[in-house]
C-alpha cells in the first residue's frame, strides 16, 4: 500500500523564483508500508507504515527495479539459449533463473518485452523516470514561456506521474498542458512517455520488493539444482535497508514492536513516533491536494492563493455589502435632516468671529 501526497510549507531557504523570493515550497511525499508477509494486499497488522520524502523514494526504487529489469532480460536471453542447448548455461545462470521465479519468466514472451524496452526510443518513447528530477524541457524566448518537467502525485494519490511547472524547483504545477506536448528528443521531435518502469514503483495491490532476500551466490546451497542441505543465506534487499533508515516510522500502533530496536537512531525515532503517526494520519485523510494546498473539505474550499468562496461565504459577503450599503443611505437622510433644521448663520446665533 503506497500513498503519495503533496505539503506546502514555509520556505526557509528562501528560494528565488523568477525574480521573486517565494515564502513557501512544495514538499513530496510517500507514505509505504512493510508487511509481515510476502503478500502486501492483506497487510493489516503486525506491520509498520513509514513516510519519506518522493525523491527518495523513487531514487531506492526505480535503482532496484532497473536492476531487476536488466537481471530479467539477461535470464531471458539464457533462457532463449537453453532451448537450443541444454548445456549451453553454467550454474550461476541457473541460479539467476532461480532468483527470477517469482517473476514468472516465460521463454516465449519476455524476448518481445525486452526488445520494446530496448527499441523504446525508436518507438517514439521515453522513459518517464527519466524526468523525476525537475529540469527544464521547454522554452519559447518569443513568448518567454517556460516549462520544467517533474514528478508529482496524481489526484488520488495511488501513483506518481510526470507534469509541468513553471518553476525550476517544480513547485507551481501547471494542469492545462500536458507533459507529452512539449517533451522532446535530442532530434527536436516529439515523444511519449513510457511509465512502464516508474508504474512499477507504485503497483496496486503488489508488493514493491521482497525485503528477505536470497544470496544470489548461495540460492539453494550448491551449484547443481539447489537440492543440496546446506541453509540459504538470508539478507535484506538494500531497497528495503535504504527506505528504512530514511523514513519517520510509525510501528506500535500497528503491532509491529520490534522494528525500531537495535536501530541507530532508535531513541530519536522512539521519541517522534507519536508525531509522526499523526502526520501520516493526516496526509492520508485527504488534508492536502495534488499541488500541496490545504483542503477543506466541509466548506469544499482550498486555502491557497487560488482559493475558492464557499456558499456560505458568498452569502455572508453579499448580507455585509448590502448592509452596508443600507446604513451608508440611513446616514445620509440623517444628516440632510439635521442640516435643513439649522439653517442660521454665526451672526444671527449671537457667534462673534475671533
Amino acid at each position: 500500500m503506497n500513498v503519495a501526497a503533496a505539503v506546502v510549507h514555509l520556505n526557509n531557504n528562501n528560494n528565488n523564483n523568477n525574480g521573486e523570493d517565494s515564502i513557501l515550497a512544495t514538499k513530496r511525499f510517500v507514505i509505504f508500508r512493510l508487511c509481515p508477509e510476502n503478500s502486501c494486499s492483506s497487510c493489516n497488522s503486525n506491520y509498520g507504515e513509514y513516510i519519506v520524502d518522493m525523491d527518495t523514494y523513487l531514487e531506492s526504487t526505480l535503482r532496484f527495479k532497473q536492476e531487476q529489469q536488466e537481471q530479467y532480460c539477461q535470464a531471458c536471453e539464457e533462457c532463449a539459449a537453453d532451448g537450443n542447448d541444454d548445456d549451453g548455461n553454467d550454474a550461476a545462470a541457473r541460479r539467476r533463473r532461480r532468483h527470477l521465479a517469482y517473476d514468472n519468466l516465460n521463454c516465449n514472451t519476455c524476448y518481445d518485452e525486452c526488445k520494446n524496452i530496448e527499441n523504446m526510443e525508436v518507438n517514439g518513447y521515453v522513459d518517464a523516470s527519466e524526468y523525476i528530477n525537475c529540469q527544464k524541457v521547454y522554452e519559447n524566448e518569443n513568448t518567454g514561456k517556460v516549462y520544467y518537467a517533474g514528478a508529482m502525485c496524481s489526484g488520488s494519490g495511488t501513483r506518481i506521474k510526470i507534469a509541468l511547472f513553471a518553476d525550476e524547483q517544480c513547485s507551481l504545477y501547471d494542469g492545462s498542458v500536458d507533459a507529452d506536448q512539449h517533451i522532446k528528443n535530442n532530434n527536436g521531435y516529439n515523444v511519449k512517455l513510457s511509465y512502464h518502469l516508474l508504474k512499477q514503483t507504485f503497483p496496486d495491490y503488489d508488493c514493491v520488493a521482497s525485503c528477505a532476500q536470497v544470496d544470489e551466490n548461495d540460492a539453494g546451497g550448491n551449484d547443481d539444482g539447489g537440492n543440496g542441505d546446506q541453509a540459504q543465506q538470508v539478507e535484506v534487499a538494500e531497497v528495503c535497508q535504504d527506505l528504512y533508515e530514511a523514513a519517520g516510522k510509525c510501528e506500535q500502533v500497528h503491532g509491529f514492536v520490534d522494528g525500531m530496536k537495535n536501530y541507530e537512531a532508535y531513541d530519536n525515532q522512539a521519541a517522534q513516533e507519536e508525531e509522526v503517526c499523526d502526520f501520516i494520519t493526516m496526509i492520508k485523510s485527504g488534508s492536502y491536494d495534488q499541488t500541496g494546498e490545504i483542503v477543506v473539505t466541509a466548506g469544499r474550499s482550498v486555502l491557497s492563493g487560488k482559493a475558492k468562496t464557499t456558499g456560505g461565504q458568498k452569502f455572508a459577503l453579499t448580507f455585509f455589502v448590502i448592509g452596508t450599503v443600507g446604513l451608508s443611505a440611513y446616514a445620509f437622510l440623517l444628516h440632510q435632516q439635521l442640516t435643513k433644521g439649522s439653517g442660521h448663520t454665526l451672526s444671527e446665533q449671537g457667534g462673534a468671529m475671533a
